[in-house]
C-alpha cells in the first residue's frame, strides 16, 4: 500500500508538542478588535492547546501517532 498523505491544511495551522498535546491559533482573534481588551487580545497571539476532544482528529489528518 502507499503511505498516507498529511492533510495540507491541517499542516499549516496545527503543531504537535513533544509531550503529543496539539496546539493552533485562538478562535476571535482576527478582527474587531476593538472592543477586546489589550489582555485579552495579548492572550490570543499565544498558541492555544486544542482540546483532548479535538485532538485525535487533528493528529490523524498530521498522520501523528496511531
Amino acid at each position: 500500500m502507499p503511505k498516507m498523505k498529511s492533510h495540507s491544511g491541517a499542516k499549516k495551522r496545527f503543531k504537535v508538542t513533544a509531550t503529543g498535546k496539539v496546539r493552533g491559533r485562538h478562535a476571535f482573534s482576527s478582527h474587531i478588535l476593538e472592543k477586546k481588551s489589550p489582555k485579552r487580545k495579548r492572550a490570543f497571539s499565544r498558541p492555544a492547546v486544542i482540546s483532548d476532544h479535538d485532538a485525535p482528529r487533528i493528529k490523524k489528518l498530521l498522520g501523528v501517532g496511531k
